[in-house]
């Protein structure tokens, strides 16, 4: 039990809460349709997806970056730094988490099956993106964009704007927070010669460049709910997720940082749960 609860820190189960109600959005933007029904063995699969392909890219995130999370005291006690998983074990780990991706890709549809290696591709390549680019944050966030598309292609075994404008959420709503969580390294990113944005343009200007990402993000929902001609429970979940995402910028500041986890974890969890609620109900309304 300890080793498995090692296992859930190492890639940061809790953190499924930002992806997990945009996949379900996907699945149920898709069964809502007349030409669909429910499925719960396919909603399972679902998220034996979502859950294998975080998992996979999380592991070999703690993987690759075990080097830069030792010297940095904020990280330095994770599990691979302080010695309590080993390296080995984490590349096995990320190994056998994206062959079960894989292979329940397979059990869904072919479209699916033949897109899996291409959306490991991006989760995985994203632990990388910090050594040579600032555009690193939404890199992470098209990773996670690709939840509520995916969950769609699973349903219907095709591509639609609708769908493909909830990726657009998550890619510029995760693009935002994540710039945010940085700002914790700013120094020692610039001290190591990381790229990220605030260590390229400093905490201001990097606080200012994603209050105008979530800008964007506020845009895209109401957008989506125009264009998806959504029901009021989508209004009502569209109007507490902007709502948390404009409180978010206000408990952090260039001076004060000290909130960055309320706003990173906490707000943005409560968000995307309460969206994922509003836009769902309202298919049965």
């Amino acid at each position: 039990m300890k080793k498995i609860k090692l296992y859930f820190s190492l890639i940061k189960f809790s953190h499924t809460i930002f992806a997990l109600p945009f996949a379900a959005i996907g699945y149920f933007l898709a069964v809502h349709q007349d030409a669909y029904s429910f499925d719960s063995t396919l909603l399972i699969y679902v998220v034996l997806c979502m859950i294998f392909a975080r998992s996979a890219a999380m592991a070999f995130n703690r993987y690759i970056d075990a080097d830069i999370d030792k010297k940095n005291e904020r990280t330095a006690t994770r599990e691979i730094p302080s010695g309590k998983i080993q390296p080995r074990a984490a590349l096995t780990f990320t190994i056998f988490s994206s062959l079960l991706f894989i292979t329940s890709t397979y059990y869904i549809n072919e479209l699916c099956f033949y897109l899996s290696p291409l959306a490991l591709f991006i989760v995985l390549s994203y632990s990388y993106t910090k050594r040579f680019t600032a555009l690193c944050h939404f890199i992470l966030g098209l990773g996670l964009s690709l939840a509520p598309i995916g969950a769609y292609i699973a349903v219907t075994g095709e591509f639609a704007i609708i769908p493909i404008l909830f990726s657009a959420i998550v890619l510029t709503w995760s693009g935002g927070f994540d710039i945010i969580y940085s700002l914790q390294d700013e120094e020692f990113d610039k001290a190591e010669q990381l790229h990220s944005i605030p260590a390229r343009i400093g905490r201001k200007k990097a606080l200012r460049l994603s209050i105008f990402t979530h800008s964007i993000t506020a845009l895209l929902v109401l957008f989506t709910g125009i264009a998806g001609n959504f029901s009021y429970p989508y209004w009502i979940g569209a109007a507490m997720f902007i709502g948390l995402l404009t409180f978010q910028h206000t408990i952090v500041s260039p001076r004060d940082i000290s909130k960055v986890n309320l706003a990173f974890g906490t707000s943005n969890g409560i968000a995307g749960v309460l969206f994922a609620a509003g836009v769902i109900a309202g298919f049965f309304v």
